[in-house]
C-alpha cells in the first residue's frame, strides 16, 4: 500500500496485487509505489471494529463474487469483491470473529467493514489487512498469535498495533508474520523453534517484533513451526523447525534466523504446510521440499532436505498447508497432491497422491485458492467452490457432510 493523494489509486491497486490467499505477497507494482510515496501519512481511517463488528447474514439477496479466500483448519473466510467479510465453519476460539463461540454452516458477514483486502487463516485463528494498511486479528491466542500484546482468546477482530502500513499477513499455528509496505518483515506468537527469525533469545512476542533490518521482503509464509519468505531480488529464506527438512537447507535441525535456501534469484512465490514446503519459480518450476508422508511433496520417496522438482513447467501459484498442497496452472487447470484422507484434494476419492493430480475440468481458476483439511478455490466469474472435510460446516453448504469433489459456496451480495 502507499499513502498520498497522488498515490491512492497506487494504494489499492497493490493492495490487491499484495494479497492472494494463505501468503501475503507484496507484488512489483506494490513496491514501486512504496518506493515513490515511503512515509506519507495514511488515508482516511476507517471505523474500527470491536463492539461496533456484528454478525450480519442475509440470503435474500444475490450472491456475491469473490477476490479472496482462505481456509484454517476447520474454518474458511473469504472476501467478495465488494470489500466485505464472510467466515464460516468452526468457532470453538471465536476464529470466524462473529463475536460468538456458534459454529457456521453457512457464511456469516463479519461486522460492517467494506474495505477488508486481505487476509490468511491460522489453525483456529484469522488475520486481516483493511485498505487503510491496518491489521486485525482474532480467535486463538494462547501463544500470543494475534499480535495484541495478550494472550487473550478473541471473538472480534482486534487491532495489531497502530501501524497503518501492513501490506499482507501469514497465519500459522502458533505464530504469525506480516509485511509492511516499507519492505519490512515482523513475526509474533511462539518462537519456540526459531520460527519468529529474531534468534532464541525469546521464548515468544505477544507483539510484532521485527525479522533482521532487509527491507526487500516481498512474501511471507507460515508453518506450522517454520516460515519462509522471498525478497524482491527473487532469492528465497527460511528459518524455524527444519526437523523434517521443511527449511530446504539441507539439514534436520532448525535455524533461529533467516537462511538463503540455494542460490536462485526467480522465487515467485512460496507456501508452507505443516512439515512441507513449496514454492514456485518465474519460468513456471515447482518444486518442494520436508516431509513426505502422504505424498505432500509431488513427488515418492522419503523427505526431502532440499528442494525437488515437482513435473511441469507451466505452474503459476502453489498453496500448501498440513500435509496437502494444491497449485494453479497457467492454462487456468487446478491439481492437488498429498494428504487426501478427508477428500481435500478434490479429485472424487480419498486416495493420497504423490503426485499431482487434476481438480475436474475446469480452466478456469484463479490465483485464489486455499488448502487445509478442506479446499477452496474461486473461479474466473467469481464463483467460490470448496471440498474436504465439513465436520464444522466449513464448507459453507448448508451441512456438515464432506465431499471429495467441488462444490459451489453462495455467498450473500
Amino acid at each position: 500500500m502507499t499513502r498520498g493523494i497522488a498515490a491512492v489509486a497506487a494504494v489499492f491497486t497493490a493492495i490487491a496485487a499484495l494479497a492472494i490467499g494463505v501468503t501475503a505477497t507484496a507484488a512489483t507494482a506494490a513496491t514501486a509505489a512504496v518506493a515513490a510515496v515511503a512515509n506519507v501519512a495514511g488515508v482516511a481511517n476507517v471505523a474500527g471494529v470491536g463492539a461496533a463488528e456484528r454478525a450480519v447474514a442475509d440470503s435474500s439477496v444475490a450472491a456475491a463474487t469473490v477476490s479472496r479466500v482462505t481456509a484454517g483448519y476447520a474454518h474458511t473466510c473469504a472476501i467478495p469483491t465488494d470489500a466485505t467479510l464472510w467466515c464460516w465453519g468452526s468457532n470453538s476460539s471465536g476464529q470466524l470473529g462473529d463475536g460468538t463461540t456458534t459454529n457456521r454452516n453457512t457464511p456469516v458477514r463479519i461486522g460492517d467493514a467494506t474495505t477488508w483486502a486481505a487476509l490468511d487463516a491460522g489453525s483456529s485463528y484469522t488475520c486481516a489487512v483493511r485498505t487503510d494498511g491496518t491489521l486485525w486479528c482474532w480467535g486463538r491466542n494462547s501463544s500470543g498469535q494475534l499480535g495484541d500484546g495478550t494472550t487473550t482468546v478473541r471473538h472480534a477482530p482486534v487491532r495489531v498495533g497502530d501501524a497503518t502500513t501492513w501490506a499482507g499477513v501469514s497465519a500459522g499455528n502458533g505464530h504469525t508474520c506480516a509485511v509492511r509496505t516499507d519492505g519490512s518483515l515482523w513475526c509474533w506468537g511462539t518462537n519456540r523453534n526459531g520460527q519468529l527469525g529474531v534468534g532464541s533469545s525469546i521464548f515468544g512476542a505477544t507483539s510484532p517484533v521485527r525479522v533482521d533490518t532487509a527491507t526487500t521482503w516481498a512474501s511471507v509464509t507460515t508453518g506450522f513451526a517454520h516460515t519462509c519468505a522471498t525478497r524482491t531480488d527473487g532469492t528465497l529464506w527460511c528459518w524455524g523447525d527444519s526437523s523434517s527438512g521443511q527449511l530446504g537447507l539441507g539439514i534436520l535441525s532448525y535455524r533461529t534466523t533467516p537462511a538463503q535456501v540455494g542460490t536462485a534469484t526467480t522465487w515467485s512465490g512460496v507456501a508452507a504446510g505443516y512439515a512441507s514446503t513449496c514454492g514456485v519459480r518465474t519460468e513456471g518450476s515447482l518444486w518442494c521440499w520436508g516431509e513426505n508422508g502422504y505424498g505432500q511433496l509431488g513427488v515418492t520417496g522419503a523427505h526431502r532436505t532440499a528442494p525437488v522438482q515437482v513435473a511441469g513447467t507451466t505452474w503459476a501459484r502453489v498453496d500448501a498447508a498440513e500435509d496437502s498442497a494444491c497449485a494453479a496452472r497457467t492454462d487456468g487447470s487446478l491439481w492437488c497432491w498429498g494428504n487426501n484422507t478427508a477428500g481435500q484434494l478434490g479429485d472424487g476419492t480419498t486416495t493420497h497422491r504423490y503426485a499431482p493430480t487434476r481438480v475436474g475440468t475446469a480452466t478456469t481458476w484463479t490465483g485464489g485458492f486455499a488448502v487445509s483439511y478442506h479446499s477452496c478455490g474461486v473461479r474466473t466469474d467469481g464463483a467460490l467452490w470448496c471440498w474436504g472435510n465439513n465436520t464444522a460446516g466449513q464448507l459453507g453448504d448448508g451441512t456438515t457432510a464432506g465431499r471429495s469433489t467441488p462444490a459451489q459456496v453462495t455467498l450473500p451480495g
